[in-house]
């Protein structure tokens, strides 16, 4: 299917999802973990106000830069990496075909 991608999602279990992942639905990477019922929450829904869809990006793709906002939303994050992102800035695009992620700890994990 032309319109679909398959991207990995390592939950905080470390088990991996293999997902397939619509291209032409706007939806971003909280919305796909949503979708298959992930532990992601997704509070602010995808506005970059919280950090409930934090995850590092762990394969080599090329993303696009961080906003202001979401800079600022990990500056406020736990567990915070070189490699993290919020999953509702991570756009489903053709591009990140195979992108791999894993769910960063939650406070308390």
């Amino acid at each position: 299917m032309e319109n679909i991608i398959q991207v990995t999602v390592i939950d905080r279990e470390g088990v991996e999802h293999h997902l397939d992942a619509p291209t032409d639905m706007a939806m971003n990477m909280m919305e796909v973990c949503k979708s298959y019922e992930l532990p992601v929450e997704g509070i602010c829904g995808g506005m970059a106000l919280c950090a409930s869809c934090h995850m590092y990006v762990l394969s080599d793709h090329h993303l696009t830069e961080a906003s202001d906002d979401e800079e600022n939303m990990l500056d406020q994050a736990f567990f915070v990496k070189s490699n993290s992102r919020l999953g509702c800035q991570i756009k489903i695009t053709k591009a990140i075909q195979g992108l791999k992620v894993q769910l960063a700890p939650v406070d308390g994990d």
